[in-house]
């Protein structure tokens, strides 16, 4: 394989790539990218047999022909070099290294045979649909923080995708949850979509596409199967194995009856509880919230540190109520609100609690209160 290409496209690509792969496995070809070179154009590929990513740039090719290089050296090796550089890969037939070129460097890096690495085939797909870059953005941007990190729940360790028919209309609808909070947001199911099995994207899969989605088009192409997902981001395609569990009955958890509402200035109100939960404990971060007439006070007490309220003016015309909260998860679904205000519907101070923009969002979080 004789080929050269432009640094800072090889750059880019190796960017995509690399980062899928582990720094650590006893695998030694999983520590390597796919090089490829043909028709003009240099292929690239890296899988840790759960999620693999390729990408295709162009190259000038003398010689076609492929290898296996270790991804994160040659990514780190091309970074260094200078902008604007051309660079030469090049191997030989029995040497089993390939000589890096560019300017005055020169690198020679162990190899492994192309035939040995792995493919994840994707088999059969039997969905194909095409959705807004933003749409997909928002959906998966808006729900990834309430992903649970509990390996023993592992069918909450992802983002569960699947359409429902809402009054007459159908929905593609993303939700994460940890049982402490669960996050809701859907858009109109794009042209191909109903009648997709509900899946569950896997959390490395879920920051592999956040931050491909950015580089895409105005749409991304979502390919599914019972087992596996892939998805085109222009000259990048993923592919993912799904997560093999059925994700609970969410709209059990998403209280209808909550008839406590409580709107508030979002800035105000991040910016009180990130004050008064200065004060609490690294362990149980609990603020309490005391609502009555116009006014909310907020409050944290810590035995080992002392204590500390903030208060503000809100719109509640309900009857007083007292409810904690992990102040974190707060902050967290605060975050994810993109007008100035948050509407709370509250019940009492031992039932889950909704927070919205404002009735009827299209984005919707629960969350479940503590004791204080």
């Amino acid at each position: 394989m004789k080929v050269t290409v432009e640094r800072a496209a090889l750059l880019k690509s190796l960017g995509h790539v690399h980062r899928v792969v582990e720094r650590r496995t006893t695998i030694p070809i999983l520590s390597n990218a796919l090089l490829r070179a043909e028709n003009g154009s240099l292929h690239l590929r890296a899988t840790d047999l759960d999620l693999e990513v390729t990408e295709m740039l162009g190259a000038d090719i003398e010689e076609a022909g492929g290898t296996t290089v270790a991804a994160h050296m040659l990514h780190d090796i091309i970074r260094k070099l200078p902008d604007g550089a051309q660079v030469s890969l090049e191997t030989s037939g029995d040497s089993g290294q390939m000589v890096i070129r560019s300017g005055r460097s020169r690198f020679t890096l162990q190899t492994l045979p192309d035939t040995d690495f792995p493919d994840l085939a994707a088999g059969d797909m039997s969905h194909s649909f095409s959705v807004g870059s933003a749409h997909l953005h928002r959906l998966i941007e808006k729900t990834q923080f309430a992903i649970s990190t509990e390996e023993t729940r592992y069918y909450l360790n992802g983002i569960f995708l699947h359409t429902i028919d809402v009054e007459g209309q159908t929905l593609l609808r993303a939700v994460a949850t940890d049982g402490h909070r669960l996050a809701r947001v859907e858009t109109p199911a794009p042209q191909g979509s109903p009648g997709m099995p509900g899946i569950i994207i896997p959390r490395k899969a879920v920051n592999e596409i956040i931050k491909l989605v950015e580089i895409a088009g105005e749409e991304v192409k979502i390919e599914l199967s019972a087992s596996k997902i892939r998805m085109t981001f222009g000259t990048v395609v993923l592919t993912s194995k799904l997560i093999d569990g059925t994700f609970p009955d969410y709209q059990r958890v998403i209280p209808a009856g909550n008839d406590k509402v409580l709107v508030t200035d979002k800035a105000e109100f991040a910016a009180a509880v990130d004050r008064v939960s200065t004060i609490s404990s690294e362990r149980g971060r609990a603020v309490k919230l005391s609502v009555a007439d116009r006014k909310l006070t907020l409050s944290v007490t810590n035995p080992d540190s002392g204590s500390a309220t903030e208060e503000i003016e809100v719109e509640y015309d309900s009857t007083p109520l007292e409810i904690g909260f992990n102040a974190r998860y707060l902050l967290d679904i605060t975050n994810q609100l993109d007008s100035d205000t948050a509407f709370f519907k509250l019940s009492d101070s031992g039932s889950p609690t909704v927070i919205q923009d404002r009735d009827g969002s299209n984005a919707l979080y629960v969350l479940m209160p503590m004791r204080v």
